[in-house]
C-alpha cells in the first residue's frame, strides 16, 4: 500500500439529463470515443497509465450495473450512491467519504476528457498542497467558473458575472485539507445540503475558516467537461490525438 499512493476518486453517479435523449438508456460516461473506449475507460486507463499504484474508486449510481461491467477488468473500486436520482455530488463523496483519509487525493468528475499532457503532469502527480485545475483561456457559457485573488481560489460557482476563469473539474488535495473536506462534507449531510456539488465544501471551507485552495493553470491543453452534443464531438478529437501519439 505504501505512502506515496494516490487514490482517485471519479464522480459517475449522475443521469445527464442534458443530454437526453441520449442518455435514457446509457449514461454519458458511457459515450464511446472509439469503438473500445468510453470517457470513464479512457479517464481509468490513461491514470492507471501514468500512476501503476493507482487506488482508483468509482462513485456509481445511475446506470452504475452497466460501469461495473464496463470496468469490471481495470481493477477499480466502487462506491453506490443509492440515492443519486435526488441528490448531487455532495452526496455521492459522502459514501465515499473514507477514502478521504488518505494521504494524496484527486477528485475528478467521471465525464471531463483530458489530453495526455495533463493527466501526467497534473492529475497523476503528488501533491503537498490543495489545488484545482482551471483553464483562463475558456470561455464556454453555462460553465462552472472560478474567481482567484493573487494566487488563491476566493470562490467557484455557477453563478458568477466576474470570474478569472473556468473550473476543470479536478481538485488535488493532501493528506490534511482531504480531512477536512471530509469533516465539511459530513457537515453538510447532517443540514440537508445534498443537493448541492461537493465543490460548495471547498467553498464554506474557504470561507469560514482558514482554509487555502491554491490552483494550476491549464490554458493551452485540451480538455473539455462532456455537457452538450457538441462537447462530444470535442472529446473524440482529443481522444483521437493521444491515440495517435
Amino acid at each position: 500500500m505504501g505512502e506515496n499512493r494516490m487514490t482517485y476518486i471519479i464522480f459517475a453517479a449522475g443521469k445527464g439529463k442534458k443530454l437526453q435523449p441520449l442518455t435514457l438508456k446509457y449514461a454519458k460516461t458511457q459515450y464511446k470515443l472509439d469503438t473500445d473506449t468510453t470517457i470513464l475507460q479512457r479517464m481509468v486507463r490513461k491514470i492507471r497509465k501514468y500512476d501503476k499504484k493507482a487506488e482508483i474508486v468509482v462513485i456509481i449510481g445511475y446506470k452504475g450495473e452497466n460501469l461495473q461491467k464496463e470496468l469490471e477488468a481495470d481493477n477499480v473500486k466502487f462506491v453506490f450512491n443509492p440515492f443519486y436520482a435526488v441528490t448531487s455530488s455532495v452526496a455521492s463523496l459522502w459514501f465515499a467519504k473514507d477514502y478521504l483519509e488518505k494521504e494524496n487525493v484527486v477528485l475528478i468528475n467521471g465525464d471531463v476528457v483530458l489530453s495526455d499532457e495533463i493527466i501526467e503532469q497534473h492529475v497523476c502527480v503528488p501533491t503537498q498542497k490543495p489545488y484545482l485545475l482551471l483553464d483562463s483561456g475558456a470561455s464556454d457559457k453555462n460553465r462552472y467558473y472560478v474567481q482567484i485573488n493573487e494566487n488563491k481560489v476566493v470562490v467557484l460557482s455557477k453563478e458568477l458575472s466576474e470570474y478569472y476563469a473556468e473550473y476543470c473539474h479536478v481538485v488535488k488535495l493532501d493528506a490534511v485539507s482531504a480531512r477536512l473536506l471530509k469533516q465539511e462534507i459530513i457537515a453538510m449531510i447532517h443540514s440537508d445540503m445534498y443537493d448541492q456539488y461537493f465543490e460548495s465544501a471547498l467553498v464554506q471551507l474557504i470561507f469560514s475558516s482558514e482554509f487555502e485552495l491554491y490552483f494550476e493553470d491549464i490554458a493551452g491543453f485540451d480538455w473539455v467537461e462532456v455537457d452538450e452534443v457538441n462537447d462530444m464531438l470535442k472529446a473524440k478529437n482529443i481522444h483521437k490525438k493521444s491515440v495517435k501519439h
